[in-house]
């Protein structure tokens, strides 16, 4: 399996944390978050990733190196100017006909080759890894007609939702739907496929899952991964 690991931001939702170095080597639990994901691909057969790097690219080459020392292969792409989540993958060379595509910022302990082969068998160009997530809205929700009365009332309900995981499988022909050269993200990539009819396959994924985009989000990781990994150790 290869993989392309989207390094490239600048992490400006992560500030201060990310004020001196780029988000993927913010620590959570004495490690860089992208050693810990390269570790959980190499865990899962994947033998080569290729890091699509622009903001402090140099921080994260010293780090990780050539890979070797993680037991995987690591190329790397360099955009020079910022191309966004989905038009790096242009720059690449030798991409493999299916391949995964990850942000740099996840902690998880998904199942990458699980992924590839319901991609494989989905015959689909694109499968986005998805999870649930539960929104509370802390107030009474009311429902009015047109003339503004109220037909019904809810007291703080919960709203269930997929999202996005930021991790998903590419047949190589997808690229096809991405511009050259310029910015280009995962939502013009939807909007796009969804405007031209073209399936998008799911993978529902239930297990532990974080997004590192906020200081909250570190903050609450710096806890959970800790207990999750010594739960199921």
């Amino acid at each position: 399996m290869q993989a392309v690991i989207l390094a490239g931001g600048k992490g400006r939702r992560l500030y201060p944390f990310t004020k001196e170095i780029p988000k993927p080597l913010v620590e959570v639990s004495g490690q860089p978050i992208i050693e810990l994901l390269l570790r959980q691909m190499q865990s899962c057969g994947v033998h080569e990733v290729i890091i699509a790097l622009n903001h402090m690219a140099d921080q994260i080459k010293d780090v990780v190196g050539d890979g070797s020392r993680l037991g995987i292969k690591v190329r790397y792409s360099h955009e020079e100017k910022e191309l966004s989540t989905v038009a790096p993958l242009k720059l690449i060379d030798a991409l493999d006909n299916n391949f995964i595509v990850t942000n740099g910022d996840i902690l998880t302990d998904f199942n990458f080759a699980d992924l590839m082969k319901k991609h494989a068998e989905s015959n689909r160009e694109l499968t986005v890894a998805v999870t649930n997530r539960c929104h509370n809205i802390d107030y009474g929700v009311i429902e009015t007609n047109q003339d503004g009365n109220i037909v019904s009332f809810t007291e703080k309900p919960k709203s269930n939702y997929l999202v996005s995981c930021g991790m998903y499988a590419f047949s190589k022909t997808i690229l096809e739907y991405i511009p050259d050269n310029i910015p280009f993200g995962f939502d013009n990539l939807m909007f796009t496929l969804l405007e031209k009819k073209i399936p998008i396959n799911t993978y529902l994924f239930e297990k532990f899952w974080l997004d590192i985009g906020r200081p909250a989000d570190y903050e609450k990781a710096q806890t959970e991964y800790n207990k999750y990994f010594k739960d199921i150790n």
